[in-house]
């Protein structure tokens, strides 16, 4: 049976005022088109889950409400729309589907759950190695171990350093941060060495 979570009451509480109405009504569809469903609060917002994983979710901003389904090309049947949550910019309960075309989405997200399909992850070509600047290639021929270690690393790992030093917006800077890159290799130091555990 489905329970509410006072975070979620306290969050609609402090939405703007014209959020409360879209809030609830949200809420009131999902509670009842899926008595099993499980409030809780994922990165500062509303988000209902079904036997242990997220179905749906809901946010309210300055000016207008987001809701969308984690998956919801498969609820749904199309792309979600720019913006916010797979609906768009929601300011109104009239932006809305209708509560009997909700209704259905969250059955067909329960249903989807309870036949193991999860969220496909959008799979992206790897990115090439970085291209080594010519000021630290230079370096690199002066130090041996940096040189190994950079070659060493990862392709991501060396991408840190380089994108370091073409970040910098005066020569100084630069010469600088090539200077510590070449330190750091050495000893066989990430570009983020201080932020590993």
């Amino acid at each position: 049976m489905s329970s509410r979570d006072s975070r979620v009451d306290a969050y609609i509480e402090r939405s703007a005022d014209f959020a409360h109405p879209v809030l609830e009504h949200l809420r009131a569809v999902v509670h009842a088109a899926c008595p099993d469903v499980e409030e809780n609060i994922k990165w500062g917002c509303p988000h209902f889950g079904y036997k242990g994983g997220m179905m749906c979710s809901m946010a309210a901003f300055k000016h207008y409400c987001s809701f969308g389904f984690w998956n919801h090309k498969d609820v749904v049947g199309k792309e979600p729309k720019e913006g916010a949550g797979g609906f768009g910019k929601i300011t109104s309960v009239k932006d809305l589907p209708s509560k009997k075309e909700l209704t259905g989405y969250v059955r067909k997200a329960m249903a989807l759950k309870d036949s193991g399909v999860k969220k496909e992850r959008v799979k992206t070509a790897p990115k090439p190695a970085p291209k080594l600047p010519d000021d630290l290639a230079a370096e690199l021929k002066k130090n041996t171990a940096a040189r190994k270690h950079y070659e060493a690393f990862s392709p991501s790992c060396r991408r840190e350093y380089v994108d370091w030093i073409n970040e910098a917006k005066t020569d100084a800077t630069r010469q600088k941060r090539v200077a510590t890159t070449v330190e750091w290799l050495a000893e066989g130091k990430h570009r983020n060495w201080k932020y590993m555990t």
